[in-house]
């Protein structure tokens, strides 16, 4: 499990520890962060409030990304907001240090260092709810509520009171105390799943995107042709004009010149002279994961750049995630008939093994460090084919994927 982005300030008075206040919406979200929200929406936030969001560590596992959530985590407050891998989306919020944070619901507090959320504080703020379900391997209560549950840890000596999965609530022990809370986990609610510690924590999902949503929308790319966004039902082919991008996408996110390319030294046939920038331009669509490159003299489309978003990369968090499928330009026929191709389809899912068996070996790659001082991730690959460059992290997976035509 690989570590990173934790960022250290001076803090300001006010935001000691455990004292920031976060509004708890049950099913919906904490504070700021939204159930269903993309990563990046989450770094916003954080990025705006520097002074309460001071420590921040992101945690994925570095050799699958795909295996386990990514991360980000809040020590000093307590919680920590976990992302589906595969959509980069919020499936789940635990407070695991309920003493850090104190929550606002409705008009009353409940956590932090000085309101004890216990049992019958829980009880007594969210009112009556259905038996909760005891965990005996884990000596832990677990009490539900629409999008919320509270996990209460049970003393071994009172765990004789417990011993149906599905409990009578321990408002008290037979000495008269009550448990205090572990736990707090928000999740959606829609699918009326129980969301808890251990197994129960798999359950959470992210909440179903609405009607006509674009994030993570299919863009099936046709090798040397063009690419079709599924939703929008857009085509955009090699040679296009920024008229017709502007047409058919919108505003660009940014637009900035293009520095000279790099590899282009590898090209005996390049007459061009070796100078800081040339006249190309690219297009920033940093919402779908893409980059369109234009001729600087033609003004055609000449490059589009796709990006997966994967922690453990350098552009990690400056694009939303593109969630392409790479038909090859020999299997023919329209989009629709290739679907049934799936198998010989490349997505940000495939790995560079993967992506041999159906493109072929093309030797050896060209090593990308992008500058060691500002990237701690180390170089990438690049494997150039006909048509298309892919850039492939060392654990395999693809982080960006240039098309062009040969």
């Amino acid at each position: 499990m690989l570590q990173g982005g934790q960022r250290s300030r001076r803090r300001c008075e006010g935001t000691a520890m455990g004292a920031i206040v976060l509004d708890l919406r049950p099913g919906l979200g904490i504070g700021p962060f939204t159930l269903g929200m993309p990563i990046c929406e989450a770094f916003a936030h954080i990025e705006q409030q520097p002074n309460i969001y001071d420590v921040v560590h992101v945690k994925y596992l570095d050799e699958e990304p795909l295996k386990l959530d990514i991360v980000i985590s809040f020590p000093d407050h307590g919680f920590h907001l976990r992302f589906d891998p595969l959509s980069q989306r919020l499936r789940l919020i635990e407070i695991f240090d309920i003493k850090r944070l104190q929550m606002r619901y409705a008009t009353s507090l409940i956590g932090g260092p000085s309101t004890l959320a216990t049992f019958v504080a829980v009880y007594a703020l969210f009112g009556p709810t259905f038996p909760g379900i005891y965990d005996k391997d884990r000596c832990v209560y677990t009490l539900f509520y629409p999008g919320l549950s509270f996990a209460f840890p049970i003393p071994s000596q009172y765990t004789d009171c417990l011993h149906d999965r599905e409990a009578e609530l321990p408002l008290e022990f037979p000495d008269g105390t009550t448990p205090v809370t572990c736990r707090v986990s928000i999740y959606d609610s829609s699918t009326d799943s129980k969301v808890g510690v251990g197994s129960l924590m798999d359950k959470a999902s992210p909440p179903p995107l609405p009607a006509g949503s674009l994030y993570m929308e299919e863009v099936h790319v046709k090798l040397g042709e063009e690419l079709w966004f599924t939703i929008g039902g857009q085509h955009i082919p090699f040679g296009a004009s920024p008229q017709d991008v502007w047409t058919e996408l919108g505003r660009p996110c940014g637009i900035h010149q293009k520095q000279v390319d790099q590899m282009v030294i590898h090209s005996a046939s390049d007459p061009r002279p070796r100078t800081t920038l040339c006249g190309d331009y690219f297009y920033n669509y940093f919402t779908r994961g893409l980059d369109i490159l234009f001729d600087g003299q033609t003004h055609k489309i000449k490059k589009f750049v796709l990006h997966t978003n994967y922690p453990g990369h350098a552009d990690f968090n400056s694009y939303i995630k593109c969630n392409f499928v790479i038909y090859g330009s020999d299997s023919g026929g329209s989009f629709h008939q290739e679907l049934n191709t799936s198998k010989r389809c490349i997505t940000p899912s495939t790995k560079w093994e993967q992506v041999k068996e159906i493109l072929g070996d093309c030797g050896r790659a060209a090593i990308q460090t992008q500058g060691s001082a500002s990237n701690p991730f180390g170089s990438t690959f690049v494997y150039g084919y006909q048509n298309v460059a892919l850039e492939v992290m060392k654990n395999g997976y693809i982080a960006t994927v240039t098309l062009f035509q040969s």
